[in-house]
């Protein structure tokens, strides 16, 4: 019965006009654009990203609540095996919200993507293809080998880092446990991004914040997270981006480490933020993207001591 579920769930998602998506009310479908939900965990599996009892993810509903709102189409799949057909290329962004080694099988049993689609899903991306990432999407495809304590994860690679982090534009490293939520605040550094417009400098907000390195030197940062009076020793640096844009070829590439929380998913201040990444990233909206990576975060290469684990 699993097999035939995963083959349903495969189906509905290389059927985009189908019930994988919800059309916007009251717009010419003709002229609205695809986005592709992707929350496959190979690795931990957020609660967001949970379909219980067959229904939908808090995420799945969300973006698909945007795109009614903002005018684009929204198909959703756990399925990696969409990376390899051509239906990849209908879509004018694919939004992530993922964990692990996509390539395999992984926690949540879900079919994975093939070296293959990997490799044609950077391509599109670089072609002009938008990506979103959400929270975890700096979670996935850490450079190997990557067991605990993940004492890779505190090095710098740079050039050697792997593809799909270099196209995203910073890699995860790890996140506070003691607490592991709590309130911190948001330096606005682009108040005239699409959907932060008007949203004064800074913001507050309660979130597992996620510790971050390798920052593609030629982003544009949009929020820095102010890491000033924070609890935990990886927050023990100077700020560093939380928000960014960057182009990767001619693909528009959005990151948004929020997220973690299922209340968030219903914060009008992230929601007009992931709104407005989605829209920029398929081109509906415009931004300005002067590289200022750093003047918002002079900072930004330090990284963290390991932090010791868990007693």
């Amino acid at each position: 019965m699993k097999s035939i579920s995963n083959r349903r769930e495969f189906l509905r998602a290389v059927t985009a006009a189908g019930a994988g998506l919800a059309l916007s009310k009251g717009l010419p479908a003709a002229k609205e654009k695809s986005v592709l939900v992707f929350t496959k965990s190979s690795g931990f599996e957020h609660d967001v990203v949970k379909r219980l009892g067959g229904k939908p993810s808090i995420v799945d509903d969300t973006v698909t609540d945007l795109g009614n709102k903002h005018g684009f189409q929204v198909g959703v799949t756990k399925d990696g095996r969409l990376f390899e057909t051509d239906k990849l290329h209908s879509y004018a962004a694919v939004v992530f919200f993922t964990t692990g080694d996509l390539t395999t099988l992984g926690k949540d049993g879900k079919p994975p993507m093939s070296a293959k689609g990997k490799e044609q899903l950077l391509s599109a991306i670089h072609k002009g293809m938008g990506f979103v990432g959400v929270h975890a999407a700096s979670d996935t495809f850490h450079p190997e080998p990557d067991p605990p304590p993940h004492s890779n994860r505190y090095i710098a690679h740079g050039d050697q880092q792997d593809p799909y982090l270099k196209m995203l534009g910073g890699e995860f490293i790890v996140h506070g446990n003691k607490p592991r939520l709590q309130d911190a605040n948001l330096i606005v550094n682009d108040a005239s991004f699409p959907g932060l417009e008007g949203v004064a400098s800074p913001v507050s907000f309660n979130e597992e914040w996620y510790s971050l390195k390798d920052f593609a030197t030629d982003m544009h940062v949009i929020l820095t997270l102010d890491t000033h009076d924070m609890k935990g020793e990886c927050y023990q640096r100077a700020p560093y981006p939380v928000t960014w844009a960057r182009m990767h070829g001619k693909g528009r590439v959005f990151y948004a480490a929020m997220g973690d929380r299922p209340e968030n998913w219903k914060n009008e201040f992230f929601l007009n933020l992931l709104g407005g990444g989605i829209r920029w990233a398929i081109g509906n909206v415009n931004a300005q993207l002067d590289t200022n990576l750093k003047q918002a975060a002079p900072g930004y290469a330090e990284i963290p001591p390991p932090q010791p684990p868990e007693k």
